[in-house]
């Protein structure tokens, strides 16, 4: 399946029917009168988050909802029948902005949550609904409402518990086939990844989270190189977020601070997270070398950092344990999250 994490769609909602004008007419009925019915009210435009979808790819193919319009009312004081609503079924993380981006119109962040987007024009009213003391043979009768329109942008945000961000070819792809079952591309070469993908990690009854794997960020990624920052929004709703370096580099410091500089870059919340700093591919690399580099990272960060390699599964599942335990206490309400739980 191809992923999309942004469309533009038009919405419109159906025209209200029109009220009916008309007389009753039986025979061997002394008196008649007014009995045109009400229209029918026009079809809705919803939106509403289901589940099993992780993409907006459906809308590319198909940007414009219409619903239905109402039915006119008829004799014998019969209403029309109200016009059919659209519903547009959407990711559980989609937001939907206006046509200008400039407002959040609705956040979709639970399964089945629905936002009226367009609603339908009421039904007009017929000459029954006139008839008084005073004009007992009304003749009128009004159309319906028309219905609304507009255009709006469908933006995903996937709904993760913690994200994976790094230099390209840091081994997140590699990761993230190991601790769960995605089947993310990998290969030896920049870009691999050029959609984000999801992984669900269990590691035990109830002790299950998801994982987010984003393409690799290099210098100037806020600017446009490379992939671009366009995919960092599907790490902002995260409890927390994976920093994979590659410890085969020469200099995993200025590699620590690339990627820290685009994500302030891009802003969003996302270097206020939680951090979990890891050196990575350290089944290549001397022990000797792999502690020199981590405590060069620990020293210019003031972070502790963790060792693993994807490869050989050295340090995965305890690096998956010290998520899962931020992702708990984010979930419980912690606001600062305790140091404890692990050691390098």
């Amino acid at each position: 399946m191809k992923f999309l994490d942004q469309a533009k769609v038009y919405v419109r909602s159906g025209n209200g029917g029109a009220g009916c004008m008309s007389f009753r007419r039986e025979a061997f009925v002394e008196f008649g009168g007014p009995d045109g019915g009400d229209g029918g009210k026009g079809g809705d435009v919803w939106a509403e988050a289901v589940e099993g979808l992780n993409t907006l790819i459906d809308y590319r193919y198909k940007q414009h909802f219409k619903g239905d319009t109402g039915g006119h009312g008829h004799g014998r004081d019969r209403s029309g029948k109200g016009g059919e609503d659209v519903i547009l079924q959407v990711p559980v993380g989609t937001q939907i902005l206006d046509e200008d981006k400039d407002e959040v119109l609705a956040d979709m962040t639970e399964l089945g949550q629905r936002v009226l987007l367009a609603r339908g024009g009421d039904g007009g009213q017929g000459n029954a609904r006139f008839k008084s003391a005073t004009n007992r043979a009304p003749r009128k009768s009004t159309p319906g409402w028309p219905g609304e329109e507009r255009w709006v942008w469908l933006r995903l945000k996937l709904i993760a518990d913690v994200g994976l961000v790094g230099l390209p070819n840091a081994g997140k792809s590699t990761f993230l086939s190991v601790v769960s079952k995605a089947n993310p591309k990998i290969a030896a070469y920049p870009f691999t990844t050029l959609y984000p993908n999801l992984g669900v990690v269990d590691l035990g009854p109830g002790s299950r989270f998801i994982v987010a794997d984003i393409p690799g960020l290099i210098e100037g990624a806020h600017e446009g190189a490379g992939i671009g920052d366009r995919f960092l929004g599907h790490i902002e709703r995260c409890a927390s977020i994976i920093h994979l370096i590659d410890g085969t580099q020469d200099d995993p410091v200025e590699a620590y601070h690339t990627v820290r500089n685009e994500l302030a870059a891009y802003g969003g919340g996302i270097t206020e997270k939680r951090e979990i700093l890891a050196l990575n591919k350290i089944d290549a690399i001397p022990e000797d070398e792999v502690e020199e580099k981590a405590k060069l990272l620990e020293k210019a960060t003031g972070k502790k950092v963790m060792r693993l390699s994807g490869v050989s599964g050295d340090g995965v599942k305890r690096l998956c344990s010290e998520a899962w335990r931020i992702v708990q206490q984010v979930r419980a309400g912690v606001a600062e999250p305790d140091e404890e739980g692990w050691t390098p």
